[in-house]
């Protein structure tokens, strides 16, 4: 029921065309794949609901399109946004050197200043890797943000990315607001380590 939601976050989104930003969405919303994904047109939205230590929260998850003509669609969409993924393709060098222009890109349009921030390598399952993991760790560190590798085609990673994203939204400080009646959220506050599904969660 509405009442159990505790709160409802804003997360988007971005990258490069064709990394996957869509089927990553679609593989975590509905938990399907389509290898004909066509691309985005401007931006999407999909909303789900996400059980975090025993919270429910809802996501309203904006995916916005990588090709150069609609990026003037796409500024409004950064407004009030909690959390942001920035998608890179493990097998395009390309895809993972323009993140400097999506991170710059966030931080001019975001309006939140501590908003979190995950870089994920998308596209484990494919051969041809041009980024290793330990590249993305790297850029990850050295721009505070979350990291994980993912497929949404074989779902490696996608429930993870966004129960990562979440949790750390949460542990934010003023970053959300209770919608629940002043109902607080509990999470564990621990060092940073990799998590079972093999993310890694980066100093910040």
């Amino acid at each position: 029921m509405e009442e159990d939601v505790l709160t409802t976050l804003k997360i988007l989104i971005i990258g490069e065309s064709g990394v996957g930003k869509s089927s990553l969405l679609l593989r975590f919303t509905e938990d399907s794949f389509n290898p004909d994904q066509s691309l985005t047109i401007g931006v999407d939205f999909k909303t789900k609901k996400l059980s975090i230590d025993g919270n429910t929260v809802r996501l309203a998850i904006w995916d916005t399109a990588g090709q150069e003509r609609f990026r003037t669609l796409t500024p409004s969409y950064y407004r009030d946004a909690q959390g942001a993924i920035l998608v890179y393709d493990v097998t395009s060098q390309a895809t993972f050197s323009k993140l400097e222009t999506w991170l710059s890109e966030l931080d001019t349009y975001s309006t939140k200043s501590n908003i979190v921030k995950m870089v994920v390598g998308n596209k484990i399952d494919k051969a041809g890797r041009e980024i290793s993991r330990e590249e993305g760790m790297k850029f990850a560190r050295r721009h505070a943000t979350l990291f994980i590798e993912s497929s949404a085609k074989t779902k490696d990673g996608v429930q993870c990315a966004f129960e990562e994203l979440v949790q750390k939204i949460i542990q934010t400080p003023g970053l959300w607001e209770s919608t629940n009646g002043g109902k607080t959220f509990q999470v564990s506050d621990g060092p940073a380590e990799p998590s079972s599904c093999g993310g890694w969660q980066c100093t910040i």
